[in-house]
């Protein structure tokens, strides 16, 4: 085991990471949650983008997004995803590779019932990842889905929660001169996590 202790105290790395969440959230400007979300198509051509990160379990980490975008699709293909969640404010992040699983059951239709009503008609209007004519027919769709559900808009069923399962998370600090602090967490078959620590 790797000897660690301070901001990396602790033998949950999901712990650690919801601690550097709440930290992040009184220091980071904008969306302390947002991580670059990375994926491969069907050519396996890399692609990322920027998502929220909507929840920390104690074996998962999950977002939310419309089932039908590039994402979404490429998703579905693998079965697997990775992602970073970089704060500039506390020069820390958290890596993660994993498998991944919808969440489109009753966790979902809570988290789109918290939403805007504007994002919940707004997820019913957008065709995402594919061609726009132009911003007015997007403005135009929303205003029809709005007629069409009114105030209490049901959960669209192309749209939910996905489910990140790591295999691999590494916690990353900032090091004077370079020398970096890194622990990555390796999954076991048995499901205990193997920790080390990496060079920087």
């Amino acid at each position: 085991m790797a000897e660690r202790d301070g901001i990396f105290a602790g033998d949950d790395p999901f712990i650690i990471a919801r601690r550097w969440l709440t930290e992040a959230e009184r220091t980071e400007p904008n969306d302390p949650n947002a991580i670059a979300l990375a994926t491969v198509d069907a050519d396996g051509m890399p692609d990322v983008r920027m998502v929220l990160l909507k929840d920390i379990e104690d074996d998962a980490f999950v977002f939310y997004t419309n089932y039908d975008s590039a994402k979404g699709r490429q998703i579905a293909e693998t079965g697997k995803a990775a992602f970073v969640m970089h704060w500039k404010s506390l020069r820390r992040q958290v890596r993660v590779r994993g498998t991944v699983t919808r969440e489109d059951g009753p966790q979902a239709d809570a988290y789109y019932q918290s939403r805007a009503l504007q994002s919940r008609i707004g997820a019913w209007a957008s065709r995402q990842s594919q061609i726009l004519d132009s911003r007015s027919s997007l403005v135009a769709e929303v205003a029809r889905q709005g007629l069409s559900h009114g105030l209490n808009p049901p959960r669209p069923p192309f749209w939910g929660g996905f489910r990140i399962k790591p295999v691999q998370i590494e916690l990353w600090a900032d090091g004077a001169f370079r020398l970096h602090d890194r622990f990555q967490w390796i999954r076991c078959d048995s499901g205990d996590w193997k920790v080390r620590r990496l060079s920087p």
